[in-house]
């Protein structure tokens, strides 16, 4: 059994840089796997591991600058979810593209995951997800607006485009984690919108905290590691990764004429020329030889 930590933090680093090598350094020396992300702004990732090695690395990160009180959320797999670990340097810990968006300013207010129910079913507010088109697809809170973007740095165009609708009405926004709406919820409050909410800890704390009879959730949530999909009470869910696009698919997706494994889906068959198609035959029949020898061919899951 794996644990598998979700984390982020805002916080300033003066040299973010100098960080990565020891942190690194900590990760492979406990066997802990997956990717973190550094910049000035601060630290995000998710990583799994035993319970000793995950718990080497949270002292860790609450020794750097800041980051003494920062939160993190758990949940375990049964396989490793991770393939290696990556420490990575960054403009943006998750990228809005907004340079004066300033999470560590102010943010929207909270909402605990006990409270969320009661606030998006009130008339006089909009429930909006933040995540990409594909996250949506597999689930989402009832009655949440979709804006279709392919990566959250589309989130201010479609906000610009669409901000009249929502005119006079309290905004609610959720994301997987929590880390989008800080930076949503204050690029918003720097729009002028004045009463604007987002769920603590996000889609995930929700899953676990609040039982599956009194849920507004529907469907799954799309998780960046080995599960792909996590369902209430954080269990695993039913998806699989099309290696292609890295897009979720269902068991039964792949008995479509469009699947070729590690080449294609129904969604991506046409998004990829026949070169791109050639190249990854070949890298999954790397793949394939690998694991006859049993070694592990890594493709990463970043």
């Amino acid at each position: 059994m794996y644990i598998v930590c979700a984390l982020y933090h805002f916080t300033s680093f003066e040299d973010h840089a100098a960080l990565r090598a020891p942190l690194l350094d900590l990760c492979l020396a406990n066997e802990v796997t997956g990717t973190l992300l550094l910049a000035h702004e601060g630290i995000n990732g998710t990583i799994a591991g035993s319970r000793s090695g995950i718990d080497a690395v949270i002292a860790h990160i609450q020794s750097l600058p800041g980051c003494a009180n920062f939160e993190w959320k758990e949940s375990t797999a049964a396989a490793k979810p991770f393939p290696r670990m990556k420490v990575k340097l960054k403009k943006e810990i998750v990228t809005l593209g907004q340079p004066n968006v300033d999470p560590t300013a102010h943010v929207g207010n909270y909402v605990d995951p006990k409270d969320w129910n009661e606030l998006i079913q009130s008339p006089d507010v909009v429930t909006i997800d933040t995540r990409n088109d594909y996250e949506v697809a597999i689930g989402t809170f009832q009655g949440a607006i979709d804006p279709q973007t392919e990566t959250f740095r589309d989130f201010p165009a479609w906000w610009e485009e669409n901000k009249d609708r929502f005119h006079n009405k309290r905004v609610a926004m959720f994301c997987t984690g929590g880390i989008r709406c800080e930076k949503s919820t204050n690029y918003l409050l720097g729009q002028g919108v004045e009463d604007v909410y987002h769920l603590k800890g996000g889609i995930l704390k929700y899953l676990e905290e609040v039982p599956q009879d009194d849920s507004t959730w529907e469907g799954d949530c799309f998780v960046f590691d080995g599960r792909v999909s996590v369902g209430h009470g954080l269990k695993e869910g039913p998806h699989i990764l099309c290696h292609a696009c890295r897009r979720p698919l269902m068991p039964q997706d792949t008995q479509r004429a469009e699947y070729e494994e590690g080449v294609s889906c129904h969604q991506c068959i046409d998004d990829t020329s026949e070169r791109d198609k050639t190249r990854f035959r070949e890298r999954q029949k790397q793949m394939k030889l690998a694991r006859a020898r049993g070694e592990q061919h890594i493709v990463g899951l970043d």
